[in-house]
């Protein structure tokens, strides 16, 4: 216990002194030995590195979990599994579940009704989307998150902790500097006191040890200086070595952000490939439902007479101008040919701006390419599949589909 409340002295001692030799080289009433200027900027690079590397780590998570309640929730149980050591289970994400959802709601509604077979099919598209989120939250945490958290969890630590170090010996060494410039005023100004042995009284003769006394204690605060000069130069060392070695985690950190817009690409490719398959499964199945919807609504005394399907530049969903009479009488229609794209005309009134959500390759000529993000102008003519319209670029002119559109005005 004895020698425990000594060393608790010591320390409190050391800290003291430290606090002291750092509040007045604030105040400017003490000097500051100033690290080389590579060690500085070697210091300032890494605080920087940490900065970045935290806000980054920090909303990639929010990017990947969204949910705080849940994040929060989530964090916690990755930290009781890694405290026992067992391997975290995989968690059924929102898109799994949404599809669950859809295929017991479809239980209720009956398979057989179109509502129900709908519910289905969307709800397995649903799950396969959810499937490939919690792939990509795999992937994104194994590849991209867990190096960021090991560099500010374990290097930056260690890298803390040496530069702390650091500065204590710094201090310590400041310190020494003062005491040895204290010894020696002392020194010198004992040196330079006259000799009051025979004209003085005894009380203040000044002794000849004074200042053999000082010497000893110059003697001894140099020989404390050229160790603490060591210990700061050796500490200095280590934590330039530390800090060389940002350069490395920035090399890491370079390859797992390939690897995390890998995983994002091939994510979204394959939201991309579901959402189209869904689409067109949704149009077979409607269809199939519905046939000939457009058509019913055509007047039956024309439909008879209508020509033979038209070309692959005519409009989809367009019924050409037929040879038979109007029901009107003694209105006669003119007879034409199929309906074509350059003979489609802008109407005077209701086309609107719309602005390209994704980019669209023609398929044919009869389709006009998009660009994500351009504004183009959009009509529809009578009769026209609703899930078409025709737009116009300048000269350009062709059908193009409204879910790659949002439509401003």
């Amino acid at each position: 216990m004895d020698f425990n409340l000594k060393k608790l002295t010591s320390d409190a001692g050391v800290f003291f002194t430290r606090a002291v030799q750092f509040t007045e080289e604030k105040l400017g009433s003490a000097e500051k030995t100033e690290l080389d200027a590579h060690l500085e900027n070697l210091i300032a690079r890494a605080d920087c590195t940490k900065n970045w590397t935290e806000k980054i780590f920090r909303q990639t998570e929010v990017l990947l979990q969204p949910n705080p309640i849940d994040h929060t929730g989530a964090r916690i149980e990755e930290f009781f599994y890694e405290k026992l050591d067992k391997k975290i289970p995989s968690r059924t994400t929102n898109g799994e579940l949404l599809g669950q959802y859809m295929l017991d709601a479809a239980k209720d509604f009956g398979p057989g009704t179109p509502y129900g077979s709908t519910l289905i099919t969307v709800g397995e598209y649903q799950s396969r989307l959810g499937g490939a989120e919690r792939e990509f939250l795999q992937t994104s945490a194994i590849n991209f998150l867990t190096p960021l958290r090991n560099f500010l969890e374990g290097d930056w630590r260690t890298i803390s902790k040496e530069r702390r170090l650091l500065e204590n010996r710094r201090l310590d060494l400041d310190i020494c500097k003062a005491r040895v410039k204290k010894a020696k005023q002392a020194e010198a100004k004992a040196a330079a006191e006259p000799d009051f042995q025979e004209t003085r009284p005894r009380n203040y003769v000044l002794s000849a040890s004074a200042s053999a006394l000082w010497s000893e204690e110059v003697d001894k605060a140099e020989q404390e200086l050229r160790v603490a000069q060591t210990e700061f130069d050796r500490q200095a060392e280590v934590t330039r070595l530390l800090l060389e070695g940002i350069s490395s985690t920035h090399v890491n950190h370079l390859r797992c952000l390939h690897e995390f817009v890998e995983a994002q690409a091939t994510y979204y490719a394959q939201c991309h490939q579901y959402m189209q398959e869904l689409q067109k499964e949704l149009s077979s199945a409607n269809s199939d439902t519905y046939p000939n919807s457009f058509a019913s609504n055509a007047n039956p005394s024309t439909s008879a007479t209508c020509p033979s399907p038209v070309s692959s530049a005519t409009l989809p969903g367009v019924s050409p101008p037929c040879l038979a009479s109007s029901s009107t009488p003694g209105i006669a229609q003119e007879p034409s040919g199929p309906l074509k794209i350059p003979d489609v005309q802008q109407p005077s009134t209701g086309h609107r701006k719309a602005k390209v959500l994704y980019d669209y390759d023609a398929h044919d000529t009869s389709e006009l390419s998009l660009l994500a993000d351009e504004l183009i102008t959009v009509y529809t003519v009578p009769g026209m599949d609703p899930d078409w319209l025709v737009g116009e670029r300048g000269n350009q002119k062709g059908k193009v589909p409204v879910t790659y559109l949002e439509l401003l005005s």
